[in-house]
């Protein structure tokens, strides 16, 4: 009964002792994450608040912001290992010589991040531009670690993977400072074409959006089937571009059709002949 009571006791001690100093540290690990994550987010915002008080490009600071998030959150895993009793040097000696599975493992996340590097590197565009990358247009919102955020004109969010923007073909339409409309006009063969593009000159020339220089384009492109094709391109201001273009559609063809021109549609004649 004594040595029982002993081996009881014994047994209550060593569990009691590994529940404190373990529960002591699982709880201080759970502590420390939590802190953790709350810092991670807290530098995250300052830096971004640092950004906008530099004035540091818009382009720049959420891509900072993130990168910084990363590293305190990794810091924070690092002495979590640590506090629970696994040495941090043995493991990050393993993650060394595990660098090639983890990167063949990881390689669509590195790649994203590598992407978004060259993308800040070599900006083919920046957070406000209006950009199609590879089919896919909308506005650029942010440009994360990971992924780019597009907003379109309707106003639906797309995420895109960096890997995915940086290997596509992009075009940038807020790059530039003017753009050119190019406007097809159809009028028909009895039409004087002379009368209609003198039409066409004078609708250009009461619109202040369009430049004087270069100086606006009007001519025959081609003899198509129905009519007589004439290519209107005239430059404007790249924020102008879509307000320009909707008005001198409208007051093209009312004005075409005030100087007696008029717009054909596509038709076929088809002759009967009676044989016999």
């Amino acid at each position: 009964m004594d040595m029982s009571g002993f081996d009881l006791n014994t047994m209550i001690a060593t569990v009691s002792n590994l529940i404190t100093t373990w529960g002591i540290q699982v709880v201080g690990a759970i502590v420390v994450l939590i802190i953790g994550r709350w810092a991670a987010g807290w530098v995250r915002k300052i830096v971004r608040t640092m950004a906008a008080r530099i004035d540091l490009d818009a382009t720049l600071a959420p891509f900072l912001a993130s990168l910084a998030y990363y590293a305190v959150i990794a810091m924070v895993l690092i002495a979590v290992l640590g506090m629970i009793g696994i040495e941090t040097a043995s493991l990050l000696t393993v993650l060394g010589a595990s660098a090639l599975a983890i990167g063949l493992a990881m390689q669509g996340a590195l790649s994203n991040v590598a992407a978004g590097v060259m993308l800040l590197l070599f900006r083919p565009f920046k957070v406000g531009d209006y950009v199609d990358i590879g089919g896919t247009a909308g506005k650029v919102m942010e440009i994360r670690l990971f992924s780019t955020c597009l907003s379109t004109s309707d106003n639906l969010e797309i995420t895109v993977p960096n890997a995915q923007v940086f290997g596509n073909t992009i075009k940038n339409f807020s790059a530039n400072d003017t753009r050119r409309n190019d406007i097809v006009v159809g009028i028909s063969y009895d039409d004087d074409i002379g009368v209609a593009i003198r039409t066409i000159e004078d609708v250009l020339a009461r619109d202040d959006r369009v430049l004087p220089d270069p100086k606006p384009l009007v001519a025959v492109l081609e003899m198509a089937d129905s009519s007589v094709n004439l290519v209107v391109r005239p430059w404007s201001a790249t924020a102008d571009y879509w307000g320009l273009r909707c008005d001198l559609m409208r007051a093209l063809k009312e004005q075409l059709e005030t100087a007696g021109c008029s717009i054909p549609y596509p038709q076929t004649d088809v002759h009967l002949r009676q044989v016999g």
